[in-house]
This record gives C-alpha cells, sequence and structure tokens, in this order.
C-alpha cells in the first residue's frame, strides 16, 4: 500500500512539472512576438473620444428649492345671517371676479328696506308740514302776532325733522346694502375650494368657517432661499433688469414654468443666513399649484468670449486641473489649465487652453 501512494505522488508531481515547462515556453513565445518594432506602437495606439473647445457664452444661474405661494387666498363668508336658497358653484371650479356664487333668502332684506323706505317718506312728509308751518310763524312774528318762542320752536322742529331724515335716508342705504350682501359674490378670481356650506344651511354673518376658499392661480409665485453669500450677484442682476426664472419638478428633470424674479425680502435670516426671494409665474396652464415644492433656477449673469469644453474633459490632480489634448499627429499631449465657471456639463477655461483645440472627453 505505502509503495503504491508513493508512486501516485510522483506521477501528480510530473504532471505538475510538464506544465510548468508549457506554459513557461508559451510566455516566452509571447514575449518573442511582443517585441516586435510594432509593438510600441501598438501599445499606444488608444481609442479616445474627443471635441473641440468653443468660444461662446455660459449663462450662470442659481438653484435652490421652493415654495409654490399663492398671491391671494380668500375664505368666502356672509356678511349678512340667513338661510342658504342656492349654491350656483361647483367645487374645484375656476370662477371670475363678481360672479354670484350662493344666494342668501333676500326676503327679510327686502322688507327691511320697505320699512326704511316707508319711514323715510313719512319723515318726509313731516318735514314738508313743518316748513310751512315754519314760514307762517315768520309771517306773523313779523306782524307781532306771535312771541319770539313759538317761532324758534318751530324752527327747531325742522331742524329736527332735517336730522330725522337724514338718518332715514342712512336706513334706506343700509337697507339696500344688506339686501345685495344676500348675494355673495366671488371677492377674487380664481380656483375655488370645496363646499363648506350647503342650500338650506342657515349661516350667520362673518362665521369663521366660511362657505368655500378661493385661491388665484394666475398669476401664481414661488417663495424660495438663497445663501446670503450670492445677495450681490442677484441684486445686480436685479439692476440690470429682469431676471428670468425657471420652475422645475421635485425631480429636477420637467420643466413646470418660465417668470422672472418679483421682489426680495428686507433682510438676511441670521439662523440660517440666507435671503427670501420671490418669483411670478403666468402660469397660464396652472401646472403650479399651491404649496407644491419646486425646483427653481435662476439666471443671474452671462459670461461672454468664454472657452468652453465639456466638465468630462477635465481633470484634477494635486497639482491643479489639468486636460489632454490631442495634436496633429493624432497623439496627446497633458495641458495644465485655470478652471472657470461650470454650469451643468459645461465649464469655462480661463487660461491654458484656446478655442479650437481638441480636448479627450473619455478613453484616457
Amino acid at each position: 500500500m505505502k509503495n503504491k501512494g508513493l508512486v501516485s505522488i510522483l506521477a501528480l508531481l510530473a504532471v505538475a512539472a510538464g506544465i510548468a515547462i508549457f506554459t513557461l515556453r508559451s510566455e516566452r513565445a509571447r514575449g518573442a512576438v511582443s517585441s516586435g518594432p510594432d509593438a510600441a506602437r501598438r501599445r499606444a495606439a488608444v481609442p479616445v473620444v474627443a471635441t473641440q473647445a468653443k468660444l461662446g457664452d455660459l449663462k450662470r444661474y442659481l438653484s435652490a428649492i421652493g415654495t409654490v405661494t399663492p398671491i391671494a387666498t380668500v375664505t368666502v363668508q356672509s356678511r349678512v345671517a340667513g338661510q342658504i336658497m342656492t349654491v350656483n358653484f361647483r367645487e374645484g371650479q375656476t370662477v371670475k371676479q363678481g360672479q354670484l356664487l350662493v344666494q342668501i333668502d333676500p326676503r327679510p332684506y327686502q322688507v327691511q328696506l320697505e320699512q326704511a323706505r316707508g319711514q323715510l317718506a313719512r319723515d318726509t312728509a313731516t318735514l314738508r308740514n313743518d316748513t310751512v308751518n315754519l314760514e307762517r310763524d315768520r309771517l306773523l312774528y313779523g306782524q307781532n302776532v306771535i312771541a319770539r318762542q313759538t317761532l324758534d320752536t318751530q324752527d327747531a322742529a325742522v331742524r329736527q325733522d332735517q336730522g330725522t331724515l337724514l338718518t332715514d335716508k342712512a336706513n334706506v342705504d343700509n337697507a339696500k346694502l344688506q339686501l345685495v350682501y344676500s348675494r355673495i359674490t366671488a371677492p377674487i378670481s380664481g380656483r375655488i375650494g370645496l363646499r363648506l356650506a350647503d342650500p338650506g344651511n342657515i349661516i350667520q354673518a362673518n362665521s369663521t368657517q366660511g362657505i368655500a376658499v378661493i385661491t388665484q392661480l394666475q398669476p401664481i409665485t414661488v417663495v424660495f432661499s438663497i445663501p446670503e453669500d450670492n445677495l450681490e450677484l442677484v441684486l445686480a442682476a436685479m439692476k440690470a433688469g429682469t431676471v428670468p426664472a425657471e420652475a422645475y419638478d421635485r425631480a429636477f428633470h420637467n420643466q413646470l414654468a418660465l417668470g422672472s424674479l418679483l421682489t426680495m425680502d428686507n433682510q438676511i435670516d441670521t439662523n440660517t443666513g440666507t435671503v427670501k426671494l420671490k418669483a411670478e409665474f403666468p402660469n397660464q396652464e396652472q401646472t403650479l399649484f399651491p404649496n407644491q415644492f419646486v425646483n427653481m433656477r435662476m439666471l443671474v449673469q452671462t459670461l461672454h468670449d468664454q472657452v468652453l469644453v465639456p466638465l468630462a474633459a477635465v481633470q484634477r490632480s494635486a497639482l491643479g486641473a489639468f486636460t489632454y489634448t490631442v495634436k496633429s499627429d493624432k497623439t496627446v499631449e497633458l495641458l495644465k489649465i485655470e478652471e472657470g465657471l461650470t454650469e451643468g456639463e459645461t465649464i469655462s477655461v480661463q487660461s491654458g487652453l484656446a478655442a479650437g483645440e481638441t480636448v479627450v472627453t473619455s478613453g484616457m
């Protein structure tokens, strides 16, 4: 048994030695082939992707997260108490300013108006009668028929009637106003929300619950904050003219609306070191919705005559930024450059590279 085991071990060693010799010869053969005259050229031929540096304008944007904020939100309330007769809107409907929304039972207010008019007519007749008596008393006083006190009393009665008449006219106007208030109209144009009162309900004047809420959607604003370090840049852009603003979805993929910067807050938040800005959008397609979170992008500066290359063409090391340029003999050369502004996938080069030179973007 021991002899058989020894034979097996010796056989395995012989096979391993043969494999090692074959491998060594193969490596030497490959080495001989790769050491030919074209080997260096084959090793140097590395395919790359390249593009030309261009001269152009680079737009500088500031980005921030904002909240869509309506210019106006109004709770529709009744100014008079009464029973709701009709509701003339649908939930979610777009309404116009002055449009009839709710009709309160007008009959009590029509009665009050007639009462006020009746009181006015009665007091008008009283004033007319007292005025005639005053003229008569003046004639009698001139003939020394009546005392001065009688004349003064009649004059006071006329003046009192005149005051009563003014009160009556005010009561008529107030009754007319209450009747008008029984027709509840939209105070602003916008989209009306869910209905909070139904036909047949008795509502009170100026109830805090209200009947519905109208939110103005066109135009609409977005409020966002930027670091105070960018304040000078934004102020310069505002002085130069209109500052374009863009609103994007949460993923920053789809542009929702185009607008412009409207205003800036008058102070910096000391807790966050930021300042609030407000941009306005026409929102004709109603793609912006109140309280929606959006990504904002604002054009604050345009740099002209910049040497522009793709961001992928610029690499960095401990010694600084550099790029590879393709020479006329199809070889590449490393150039040290000075970076400028980066916007998206484009970067400007301040020095070290000229427009028209070809730079490598991939393959190195």
